[in-house]
């Protein structure tokens, strides 16, 4: 299902000075406008280069450059972990976003829309509770390196497959961004994902710890062996 976040134009024009003063002429933005399908970001170096399992969008077409998308490295990863042990066997209800593509269209003086699609990856360890668990994420628009614009915050439920205690989402989602002249680009803007983290989880994520998405799932049992 395709949610849509809509930035308020009180929140847009709070920010349409600077914005407009930032912005480059549209001969410029079309110049800046990144080649891929789409991008996929995150605040910190990427540590791996998997490719993603992640389908991307369908090109559209843009004046400009389409707005900055990253997923927030603090709040890439959602770890349960009960009373705060750090430990495979402590370890609830995981996530980890796995990977975000995006593409953007605006003409004129024509609001930007983005399409984002996120790639969840849920797991759950020994002392999660239950079948499945509703996990919530949200999306914030900030005027580029300065103010937020708008944050949604979105609900995720999710069931386990009896047996499995991993899983994989992916969501689409539609961003509006009325703009203050036709002289604003995209490239004013930035997009930032991440998961409802506590103040403990970003703390862990900043940290660099890290435990797999079915982290302390319980092992199969190892075949017996024989007396020598």
């Amino acid at each position: 299902m395709r949610r849509v976040l809509k930035v308020s134009l009180a929140s847009l024009m709070a920010a349409a000075t600077l914005s407009v003063g930032m912005a480059p002429s549209i001969a410029e933005a079309q110049s800046q406008r990144p080649s891929g399908s789409g991008q996929q970001a995150d605040d910190q170096p990427q540590r791996s280069t998997r490719a993603p399992r992640i389908a991307p969008l369908q090109r559209r077409a843009a004046a400009g450059p389409c707005p900055y998308v990253k997923i927030l490295y603090d709040a890439a990863r959602y770890v349960e972990m009960p009373g705060g042990r750090v430990s495979a066997s402590n370890i609830g209800y995981t996530g980890e976003i796995e990977g975000l593509v995006s593409d953007c269209a605006y003409q004129g003086d024509e609001p930007i829309e983005v399409q984002t699609r996120v790639l969840f990856s849920l797991g759950r360890g020994p002392q999660a509770q239950g079948e499945g668990r509703t996990y919530r994420y949200w999306i914030a628009v900030t005027e580029r390196n300065r103010a937020v614009l708008d944050k949604v915050y979105f609900d995720l439920p999710v069931t386990f497959e009896p047996g499995s205690n991993r899983t994989e989402v992916t969501q689409d989602n539609t961003i509006v961004i009325p703009r203050a002249s036709i002289e604003t680009s995209g490239g004013n803007f930035e997009i930032l994902v991440g998961f409802d983290v506590t103040p403990e989880m970003a703390e862990f994520n900043r940290s660099g710890s890290r435990f797999r998405v079915n982290a302390g799932a319980t092992p199969a049992p190892a075949a017996p062996t024989t007396g020598q």
